[in-house]
């Protein structure tokens, strides 16, 4: 979407009880290519998942999100290496009686192309929020004690860690189990972006459709849309 409209941002005035489709239309007409992508993308609100119908008020901030690829004590965002054990220090007491760890590490293949690097990218403040919630419900679906996200940004090489979870709980099924939910639900909601760089270009990776209850920048997602694309992350 930046690549399209050449921009990060974008100050638009727009009439008193414009709605998000208003928005939406305005981008078609002054953005070519915007439809292409308004099919596949989310929308945000002041950092909250909105639907076309959502009225601006003066002064909103709206984010168009593509599919997504990673603060607190326990969420945060960075761009030097992850230190797994500092985290794993801070995150486990002694009640715990399981502390699960998933990296998500740069590998040096996809698709059968030599990745050379990657590079990443975020809409911080709603990926950090985000992040919480995600924390937050997991506690809730898996009776976990406790949980990190930490997700890096900018330039990554071969090997190294792009995502780290950590959970902890008195028992080891519900640490496995909120590990593995946390990881997969990130991936499909948590507004952060990968470029992958090859011998010869780089591309955007695609991301994984979003739940159903995310609405489309352009409406309801028909079969075939680009959303329902396989992901790559």
């Amino acid at each position: 979407m930046k690549d399209v409209a050449g921009t990060t941002g974008l100050a638009i005035e727009l009439p008193e009880g414009a709605t998000v489709q208003d928005l939406v239309q305005h981008c078609k007409e002054r953005i070519a290519k915007f439809a292409d992508f308004a099919a596949c993308c989310a929308v945000a609100v002041n950092q909250e998942y909105g639907g076309l119908e959502t009225k601006l008020k003066n002064g909103d901030e709206v984010g168009f999100l593509p599919p997504v690829s990673g603060g607190s004590g326990r969420t945060a965002i960075v761009r030097g290496k992850i230190d797994v054990q500092a985290w794993l220090e801070k995150i486990k007491q002694p009640a715990d009686g399981a502390a699960v760890i998933f990296e998500g590490v740069v590998r040096d293949n996809t698709r059968g192309r030599r990745t050379l690097y990657l590079e990443y990218e975020a809409y911080e403040p709603m990926a950090l929020k985000q992040m919480e919630e995600l924390i937050g419900e997991a506690r809730s679906r898996f009776a976990i004690r406790e949980a990190a996200i930490v997700h890096r940004l900018g330039r990554l090489e071969i090997g190294e860690t792009s995502v780290l979870i950590v959970v902890a709980s008195a028992h080891r099924a519900a640490a496995f189990d909120a590990c593995r939910w946390l990881i997969d639900t990130l991936k499909r909601t948590v507004p952060i972006w990968k470029k992958e760089y090859f011998e010869g270009g780089a591309v955007w990776a695609d991301g994984e459709p979003f739940p159903a209850e995310v609405p489309a920048a352009s409406g309801p997602r028909t079969a075939g849309s680009p959303a329902d694309g396989a992901a790559s992350k």
